[in-house]
């Protein structure tokens, strides 16, 4: 069985990478086409604009981060446990440079500037986020694993906001330890 990626997954790929580099206006369909290897009308064929191109991105993207925390519930029962693997995930991703910031985060970042259609999709994204940590956070506090100082909603956007704000801080020092030198407190402090 042939394990080969679609041209439009090529383009995906090529285009999640230079939008973290670079953000929504940081990159045209011409470099797409130099890394990818393939005519603009190529790119034009699969995403006749590039906010259909980034909304697609950022809709995938959401995707994978709904799998992923579904994944987390299902292998982790404590709360506690699954707050500290889901920091633990962006801590490895940030060292190893896999994945050096949130796609959504970094478009949240530039909303004034993105398509009504592409802020919609990050809009969801932070939603669907802040659901799941408000959920682990409620569930956690219910079992005494957490020991909240806010309603469960509040405490997860500030949970999300310091997650973000670490990858953000760990960028711009050049530092992927300062992620953990950030993160660790806050899980100290809601308990985990």
């Amino acid at each position: 069985m042939s394990n080969l990626r679609t041209t439009a997954d090529q383009i995906l790929d090529c285009t999640r990478s230079l939008v973290i580099a670079g953000g929504y206006n940081g990159f045209s369909y011409a470099d797409i086409a130099a890394v990818v290897g393939i005519r603009k009308a190529s790119i034009h064929h699969h995403f006749p604009a590039k906010s259909d191109l980034v909304r697609t991105l950022v809709n995938r993207y959401r995707q994978e981060a709904e799998a992923g925390l579904a994944g987390l519930d299902s292998a982790i029962a404590s709360p506690a446990a699954r707050l500290r693997a889901y920091a633990g995930y962006w801590e490895a991703c940030i060292l190893d440079d896999t994945a050096s910031f949130c796609l959504c985060a970094l478009l949240a970042g530039q909303m004034t500037m993105l398509p009504e259609d592409v802020a919609l999709e990050v809009r969801t994204h932070f939603q669907t986020l802040s659901a799941w940590l408000t959920a682990v956070l409620s569930t956690g506090a219910d079992q005494g694993e957490f020991h909240l100082s806010a309603p469960p909603a509040v405490e997860a956007d500030g949970f999300m906001a310091t997650v973000h704000g670490a990858m953000l801080s760990a960028r711009a020092y050049g530092d992927p330890a300062t992620f953990a030198s950030i993160i660790q407190p806050t899980l100290q402090r809601l308990g985990s």
